[in-house]
């Protein structure tokens, strides 16, 4: 009996997640819509592009709103139990309130495990479609810039030119190998520059043992320099946030492939931030299903589900605005970043604790 009854939780569990899932799917697409409509409405494409992108979009969301949705989910499913007197027939049965918040917690879990191994892949590449998709029919120059198996990428205006600019990789503030070539309008080659390193903490680049190829009259000039500076709209800062895209990147690439996008110039602290920033998930999800479950546990008196709904609403801002709090300290080093992507889990940990011991003397 216990096993049928669990199956019954298992599934009705489930089928509120589905539907909850389903409405903020359906809300965010509605929302991002209008923006991806505004975006193309001066371009040439066809129409369902806005549409065909927003479904792209919207499956990454709906994994950063996870811990929100199950939450509501957990909710919803236990104040429906509980107006339905399914909760009691539960107890009789021999379901402690424990017994059941380890259903609906356990199943969460695995469930952000399930979503990190099998979901996660397949959104990451629909991200890199979307902004791939985006940064071609964009006109911010912000998006003419890439990493790729051969290094850096940027391409810039410049005045009445325009310049390509190509490096191995970043480290150290630095660029190494770089090559600089000037187009005038006509895309015809003004002068190439060859420097061993430059220093892009600024927007003033500093070049070292710097090369200078120039075409004057049909006349090749080389002009050797131990150092040069040029201006550019980016330095390493700006390089490094536009590759700061969470959503691009799966736990499975984090986990197999974390030395090599390093070396490919991915910030160690934002892979570092995203690694953990996963592993966390499962584990939050955890933590979310249980305070939903103890919220609801802790009355079965009908009058309160208002009281009750407005208080998981609450908690669910304060969670996300405490997690978003400690995120910004970590990044901007004032905690460790490990400890700022956790600390929310362990004082999630700590009220459930408390919460368990309550329920656990009704």
């Amino acid at each position: 009996m216990n096993k049928i009854l669990t199956f019954y939780l298992l599934k009705n569990f489930l089928k509120t997640f589905l539907l909850v899932t389903l409405i903020f799917f359906c809300f965010g697409t509605i929302l991002n819509l209008f923006e991806e409509i505004e975006f193309f409405k001066n371009l040439n494409t066809h129409s369902f592009m806005p549409l065909i992108l927003t479904s792209f979009y919207m499956p990454s969301m709906i994994i950063k709103g996870l811990p929100f949705i199950i939450f509501i989910s957990s909710l919803w499913y236990m104040v429906k139990i509980k107006n339905s007197k399914d909760l009691l027939t539960l107890k009789v049965y021999g379901f402690s309130n424990i017994k059941i918040l380890l259903v609906f917690s356990l199943t969460s879990f695995l469930l952000g495990w399930m979503i990190l191994l099998v979901a996660n892949p397949i959104t990451s590449s629909m991200s890199k479609y979307y902004e791939k998709t985006k940064s071609i029919y964009s006109k911010d120059i912000d998006h003419l810039i890439t990493f790729n198996r051969n290094g850096l990428w940027i391409k810039e205006n410049v005045n009445d030119h325009y310049r390509i600019i190509t490096a191995d990789k970043t480290r150290n503030n630095s660029l190494s190998n770089v090559l600089i070539f000037h187009f005038d309008k006509k895309s015809e080659l003004i002068e190439k520059i060859s420097a061993k390193k430059a220093n892009i903490r600024d927007f003033n680049w500093k070049l070292n043992q710097v090369q200078i190829f120039k075409i004057n009259d049909g006349i090749l000039k080389k002009i050797n320099l131990e150092n040069y500076e040029i201006t550019s709209i980016y330095n390493l800062d700006k390089i490094e946030n536009l590759y700061k895209n969470f959503d691009t990147l799966s736990f499975l690439d984090l986990v197999f492939n974390f030395k090599k996008l390093q070396n490919n110039g991915y910030n160690f602290t934002f892979l570092n931030q995203s690694l953990h920033t996963m592993l966390s998930l499962p584990f939050f999800l955890f933590m979310m299903s249980a305070l939903a479950s103890i919220f609801s546990i802790s009355s079965l008196i009908r009058s309160n589900n208002f009281k009750l709904i407005a208080l998981g609403l609450v908690t669910c801002v304060l969670t996300f605005y405490f997690k978003d709090l400690s995120l910004a300290l970590g990044q901007t080093d004032r905690v460790p970043i490990i400890l700022a992507i956790w600390s929310p889990i362990f004082i999630l940990t700590l009220f459930t604790f408390i919460g368990i011991f309550q329920i656990n003397e009704k």
